[in-house]
């Protein structure tokens, strides 16, 4: 056998190596001749002549399953007499130890550690994670910012999207229902059905205002200032339109494009592939008023009617005319349920929107929420799905912040207030 017994340790060992290995394969245990040897060579690294050792160094090669411990002290005191060191009684065997509280877990651990320190006494100890460091990696990535990401992390942000669920509030259409217990009286329906008894009422009907979700329309900035945003918020939108099935979607840059058809392809590749053709300004300038007064002259009476919620998302830098994008917000609160702009720097700490563009259009936003992360992505499914029945009820998160910097918003002056950043293309 190779490994045999060690050297100066005599050939009687050896044979109750073997006899013991194969008494332990006739009881049922797992023991093969690699741990057999594994046996036989760990005894040339600890004393053999010393109890407790020979039975650490048998019980660390030759036990796998905790279920065979019984069995394997019984063969041990056998072969090697006296019950096994460190051994609870039988008694204590009905009831299994966790690992804290049983020293046999501690001296095999003991054991291990010594007979790797005298195989290579020159290795160094190397430090083995904790199972809640290697969930931080997932926890890191939902607040990791779109914009610092890596390839592979875009992609495992996209797979992390696909369960995303977004459940837009309800609203009272103007068709009626049949109701068991509230609503109005239905009186055509009571009549015709005294009518068929003779002129008995048997029974009140009723009648209520039906329930449908809302419609969602979402203007997405695909400009230079949002390239770094651009991508990813694409899958989203795709994501969304297919689970949310009445999604009007359009990109603006220094144009407006409808891309809803593109998005409604079910394979996310070929729907960006087929919008990506349709777009021609994409990462080019920013003309947000512009594109604004296209939408209200082409899509806005077919669109937002029904109580239609609206997603702007974008960081407001506007190479326009402020004041004219001001006007196109205000027409659009008028027609629109709720304005939700998403602005991806929002997430930024210090950030505060000095913009001419995000200024002007502030005033007339309803929420101003972030969307640079998944964390971002969660709240605002959760916003959706809160939305008030009352137009204007709950509203004031972004007016509010609007009241806060009223002499940036209100200013018709075509420069930033003093001490505001400046984007590149709006100097």
């Amino acid at each position: 056998m190779t490994g045999g017994s060690p050297a100066g340790r005599g050939d009687g060992l050896g044979h109750d190596i073997v006899g013991f290995a194969r008494a332990l394969r006739g009881a049922g245990l797992p023991v093969g001749v690699e741990q057999t040897e594994a046996f036989a060579q760990a005894l040339g690294w600890v004393d053999p002549l010393v109890r407790r050792e020979l039975y650490l160094a048998a019980r660390a090669t030759l036990v796998s399953r905790r279920e065979d411990l019984a069995v394997f002290d019984e063969l041990f005191a056998r072969f090697f007499g006296g019950p096994g060191p460190g051994r609870p009684s039988a008694a204590a065997h009905a009831t299994p130890l966790a690992p804290r509280h049983d020293r046999s877990e501690f001296f095999r651990t003991a054991l291990v550690a010594y007979m790797a320190e005298r195989v290579d006494p020159s290795a160094r100890e190397v430090e083995v994670p904790e199972d809640r460091k290697a969930a931080s990696g997932a926890e890191l990535l939902q607040r990791k910012d779109f914009g610092d990401c890596t390839a592979a992390e875009l992609d495992a942000i996209a797979r992390a999207m696909r369960e995303l669920r977004f459940e837009m509030t309800l609203r009272y259409s103007r068709r009626l229902i049949r109701a068991r217990r509230k609503g109005r009286l239905d009186l055509p329906r009571i009549v015709r059905d005294a009518a068929r008894r003779g002129g008995t009422v048997a029974a009140l009907a009723r009648r209520c205002r039906k329930l449908r979700r809302r419609p969602l329309v979402v203007l997405a900035d695909i400009s230079g200032s949002m390239e770094l945003y651009s991508r990813i918020l694409l899958q989203f939108l795709h994501g969304v339109t297919q689970r949310h099935a009445r999604t009007e979607t359009f990109v603006f840059g220094t144009r407006l494009t409808r891309i809803t058809s593109q998005l409604q392809i079910r394979n996310v590749d070929a729907a960006l592939d087929h919008a990506s053709r349709e777009i021609v300004d994409f990462a080019g300038g920013t003309r947000i008023g512009d594109c604004l007064r296209a939408f209200d002259r082409q899509y806005a009476r077919r669109v937002l009617g029904r109580g239609a919620v609206v997603l702007v998302i974008s960081d407001g830098w506007e190479t326009g005319d402020p004041a004219r994008l001001g006007a196109e917000m205000r027409r659009l609160a008028e027609r629109a349920h709720r304005i939700v702009w998403l602005n991806p720097l929002l997430g930024r700490a210090g950030y505060e929107p000095h913009a001419r563009g995000m200024a002007a259009a502030l005033a007339h936003v309803d929420d101003f929420l972030p969307i640079n992360d998944l964390r971002s992505l969660h709240e605002l499914a959760a916003r959706l799905g809160q939305i008030p029945r009352r137009k204007g009820q709950g509203s004031g998160a972004g007016r509010a912040s609007a009241r806060r910097n009223t002499p940036a918003l209100r200013a018709p002056c075509p420069h930033a207030p003093p001490g505001a950043p400046r984007s590149s293309h709006e100097a």
